[in-house]
């Protein structure tokens, strides 16, 4: 199981410690580096940043939003990126949910988002080959466009730039079980959410190509107090839980009620969207955040560390605070 490190999008502003923590990263073995992003910070340009202050260690995103960008503007991004990393480029790409696409994006979620997923795909798959003109006849991707406001001089068109590897990794962050299925048919790889190691049938994952990325994210704490420790833990999942969706519409929610917890996501649900933020983060279980997260003193965190290298899990992707945190686990997975 390879290691990498999860660095998220950036807060109020950019963070100093993202290079640090990826220097020693790399330093210390790690084999990636993943940035994000929601409606702030964009993950490519960080990571480009990260890129020009290491040599060896993968750059991904984790994840792309998908209706951030065209699909070829997505392929352009990654293709320029890999020929500056000398081919260390790996695309992650996500959906994400109506509240953000409509909400920020300004455009409409798809109603079939199996379908947008698959052709967008398609279409960065088409720019890195560079095999001929890219083209889709598509009802979310149409290239040349078609619609009824087009002038009908659109041309299909190759990359002027030639990609350095076509067959650069394209993962998907993916979270419903069809969504998961079409992952391991279309992807390299898969970037889940809410990874816990004693319930891998939440996500109902089954005939892997070989060679399939499996890469959850998970923070990684080493302390003593492992109820302190879980606090930031159950911070994200009350956010994501709470904020990041409609009270009918969360898929983050919808995950964590499928593993078991369907009761308290409704009840974090409710008190994040009346206002009771502080509450909801509470209402979080300890035993849920526990078993998502690597969180405790040492022997702690390599008794739990065992349970993720029997299952399916390639990389693991740490959210990792502080060097110290990085240094143990990456001893702890020799």
């Amino acid at each position: 199981m390879r290691l990498g490190l999860a660095l998220g999008y950036w807060g109020r502003g950019p963070s100093p410690d993202h290079v640090p923590l990826a220097r020693e990263a790399e330093r210390l073995g790690y084999d990636s580096v993943w940035t994000a992003e929601s409606w702030g910070s964009d993950a490519f340009t960080p990571l480009t940043w990260i890129a020009a202050h290491t040599s060896r260690i993968k750059l991904g995103t984790a994840v792309a939003q998908m209706a951030a960008r065209s699909p070829t503007t997505t392929a352009m991004h990654a293709l320029t990126l890999d020929h500056l990393s000398g081919g260390r480029m790996m695309l992650g790409l996500g959906l994400s949910g109506p509240q953000v696409v409509e909400g920020w994006y300004g455009r409409p979620f798809p109603k079939s988002p199996l379908t947008a997923t698959r052709e967008y795909v398609e279409v960065v798959r088409q720019v890195l080959r560079r095999e001929a003109p890219v083209t889709l006849d598509g009802r979310f991707h149409s290239l040349p466009y078609r619609g009824d406001d087009a002038t009908g001089l659109g041309k299909p068109l190759k990359p002027i730039t030639h990609p350095r590897r076509p067959d650069l990794p394209v993962l998907l962050g993916a979270e419903g079980p069809k969504n998961v299925a079409q992952t391991a048919r279309i992807a390299d790889g898969w970037l889940p959410l809410y990874w816990s190691a004693t319930r891998p049938e939440a996500y109902a994952i089954e005939n892997l190509p070989d060679g399939f990325l499996v890469a959850p994210m998970a923070q990684v704490r080493v302390c003593d107090d492992v109820r302190e420790g879980l606090l930031p833990v159950k911070t994200m999942l009350g956010f994501y839980i709470g904020g990041m969706g409609h009270a009918a519409h969360n898929f983050h929610a919808d995950l964590m009620a499928r593993m078991g917890y369907e009761e308290e996501a409704r009840r974090i649900q409710r008190l994040f969207l009346e206002g009771h933020r502080q509450e909801a983060v509470l209402a979080v279980p300890d035993a849920f955040a526990d078993e998502i997260s690597l969180v405790g003193p040492r022997e702690r965190i390599a008794e739990r560390l065992e349970l993720w290298r029997k299952g399916p899990v390639t990389d693991l992707l740490a959210l990792a605070p502080d060097e110290e945190t990085l240094r143990v686990l990456a001893e702890l997975n020799q």
